[in-house]
């Protein structure tokens, strides 16, 4: 956008520039931040320009024209052609409607009616942080990849640094679509380097990979569901000493010996939405701290899907079992209780971010 570039020199007073003068000349003074609201005036600008887009009408012929598309064909257009032509053969005939489909107009929408009706916990606040919508997802995109984005790659996983796009609520819930946020930050955020790349990963190839195994995977919220190795290793070390061991209630309202588990804890309940790297530890002291892999699997899908906006989502069911039940992992060296899960402990956290520091900040409050 023109916000991004800087500005043309001026002419003098009274006289109309030259056309070299209105050319973007390259200054030394620092370049100036973009105004707020530029990715939406930009998507608006293009939906006004697609509706005077002319389309090739003869795609669609060539869609319909299913015999010129090979049966060895891979991608949607086979299985487009493939649907169109089963339908073909097994279509009845039509019977005449002698009346109108819709013979009256509907009652307009009573949206306060609407929510009073919906069976939801409401005991669960909602978050200040977050506004709903296509408007408040735009708005979010537009600040990762002004603000964000250029730390991604190196400070995603200190919880202390604000370097993560927040927007899994805005997809998850079919406010913004992952397509348009990769095109979106592949083409702004080009000076981003890695950390373009990066995010991409995360957003397209593992989330891809967690639908996928919550599509595939008819148990994919259940130890069963896990590879043969995981099920094998945490069933011979269920019956392991653990040195501590907490209800549900005491978990969800974080009062375990551990106090960035409890500060975890907290920002999941106080904001709806927890740190991802956090969300590995979190899932994995449960595992620790409950009775068996089938009880922490069930109070850490519980939690997530209770507490995060983002819950009862693909990406929830399969970072809950990637640190529990290790899927789309690997075995690691054989310990009490994890087997050959993937271990992680206090004393690591302490080497990746300032653990006092996320501490102090969410730590001493009570639920």
């Amino acid at each position: 956008m023109s916000d991004r570039k800087r500005k043309a020199t001026s002419a003098p007073a009274g006289k109309k520039p030259t056309a070299k003068q209105q050319k973007l000349v390259p200054l030394k003074e620092e370049k100036k931040e973009r105004a707020g609201g530029w990715l939406q005036e930009k998507l608006k600008q293009r939906r006004t320009e697609k509706k005077e887009m002319k389309f090739n009408k003869k795609r669609l012929r060539f869609v319909s024209d299913t015999e010129k598309i090979k049966q060895g064909s891979e991608g949607v257009l086979y299985w487009m052609s493939r649907d169109h032509r089963v339908q073909g053969e097994h279509t009845p005939s039509s019977k005449t409607i002698r009346h109108l489909v819709c013979s009256r107009q509907h009652s307009p929408v009573d949206w306060d009616k609407t929510l009073v009706s919906l069976q939801v916990d409401r005991t669960v606040g909602e978050p200040e942080w977050a506004t709903p919508g296509t408007k408040g997802g735009i708005a979010m995109l537009e600040s990762f990849i002004d603000v964000r984005l250029k730390l991604f790659d190196t400070k995603r996983n200190d919880p202390n640094a604000d370097a993560l796009s927040h927007l899994s609520p805005w997809i998850r819930f079919g406010h913004l679509s992952a397509q348009r946020v990769a095109l979106q930050v592949q083409h702004s955020g080009k000076k981003a380097g890695q950390s373009v790349s990066s995010f991409i990963e995360e957003l397209v190839v593992r989330r891809e990979l967690t639908d996928n195994f919550c599509f595939y995977n008819k148990k994919y919220d259940s130890v069963e569901g896990a590879s043969e190795w995981a099920q094998k290793t945490l069933e011979v070390h269920a019956e392991d000493n653990r040195p501590y061991l907490y209800t549900r209630q005491q978990l969800e309202e974080a009062k375990t010996h551990d106090k960035l588990w409890n500060a975890a804890q907290y920002q999941m309940v106080s904001e709806g939405k927890m740190h991802g790297f956090l969300r590995m530890y979190w899932a994995k002291k449960i595992l620790e701290w409950t009775s068996s892999p089938k009880e922490a699997l069930s109070i850490a899908l519980y939690l997530n899907d209770r507490y995060e906006l983002d819950g009862q989502d693909p990406n929830g069911f399969v970072g809950c079992m990637w640190s529990i039940c290790g899927i789309h992992d690997q075995g690691w060296r054989e310990r009490a209780v994890f087997g050959k899960i993937r271990y992680m402990n206090y004393k690591g956290c302490t080497r990746k971010f300032d653990v006092a520091q996320f501490e102090r900040k969410y730590c001493p409050k009570k639920l």
